[in-house]
């Protein structure tokens, strides 16, 4: 097996860059085209059987990986993961922050452990990758960093934690593009659509008939995949845009411009209408 990208290779021959999430899915996906560009991946999760698979599937194919076990919630293994990587390769070129999670589930029965959860891994987590990112290395030397958001621009209902985290997250993307530009960094991020993904499985089977409705109602009625989104990460922290930052790339066949995702049961309980004028 081998990764078939779209992009010349050696691209980022010499590079180390930093996958978060890189043991699954996504984050896997996007490690495997990077690799197969030139570049040292290193592939950050909480689940170090999962990072072993990956890394051991881009070296059998001669490719360069190595791993780093990190919860993302956790400041301190944050800061040990960059210390590792700088100490062993010297620098951090890149950085595509994926790791992430949520659940489904309607707003009401969100419990506080769960929601606290979800802002720490997304919202939190990614932003002090970032901030680390900065003082080890990215702050003296520059670099590209990509975040992983989702696709909140009408709300997220049935997400409602993961929604309000990811658009904390594109927020302080456009902030920290203007804070940190005098120091090189680029940071963007992309925001997929419904993507066959491994991270479907986590939902369960009894979420499978609101999964599949979401699919109906897509604009190119099929999903997205893992490279499609790979391919605009790998674009990102390449020098093709080198003067791209502060932005989000959606990759959801248009689905952000017409979907439903949220059935809406019938009831009578809206509010009485309103009619400023009095007979």
């Amino acid at each position: 097996m081998r990764y078939q990208s779209v992009f010349r290779p050696d691209l980022f021959a010499g590079q180390v860059i930093i996958v978060t999430g890189g043991g699954t899915g996504i984050g896997r996906t996007t490690a495997h085209e990077l690799a197969s560009l030139g570049a040292h991946v290193v592939l950050a999760s909480r689940k170090q059987e999962n990072l072993e698979r990956v890394r051991d599937e881009i070296t059998a194919i001669g490719g360069r990986a190595s791993l780093h076990v990190c919860n993302i919630r956790d400041e301190q293994q944050i800061r040990d993961l960059f210390e590792a990587v700088i100490g062993e390769h010297g620098a951090v070129h890149g950085l595509f922050n994926n790791g992430g999670g949520q659940y489904i589930s309607p707003a009401e029965e969100v419990t506080s452990k769960g929601w606290r959860a979800v802002i720490e891994t997304n919202l939190t987590g990614t932003f002090f990758m970032c901030q680390q990112a900065y003082h080890s290395y990215m702050g003296e030397h520059g670099g590209a960093i990509v975040n992983m958001l989702m696709d909140h621009w009408r709300g997220f209902p049935g997400m409602v934690h993961s929604g309000a985290a990811r658009a904390g997250i594109e927020n302080f993307t456009r902030t920290l593009a203007v804070e940190w530009a005098h120091r090189g960094i680029r940071i963007n991020a992309v925001a997929p659509g419904v993507i066959q993904s491994s991270g479907m499985e986590t939902y369960g089977e009894e979420n499978r008939p609101f999964l599949e409705q979401g699919q109906r109602d897509l604009p190119f009625k099929r999903m997205g995949t893992e490279s499609e989104v790979a391919a605009v990460v790998t674009f990102l922290l390449s020098p093709a845009a080198t003067y791209i930052s502060g932005q989000t790339i959606r990759v959801d066949g248009a689905s952000s411009l017409w979907h439903k995702t949220w059935d809406i049961e019938e009831h009578t309980s809206a509010p009485t209408a309103f009619n400023g004028f009095v007979e």
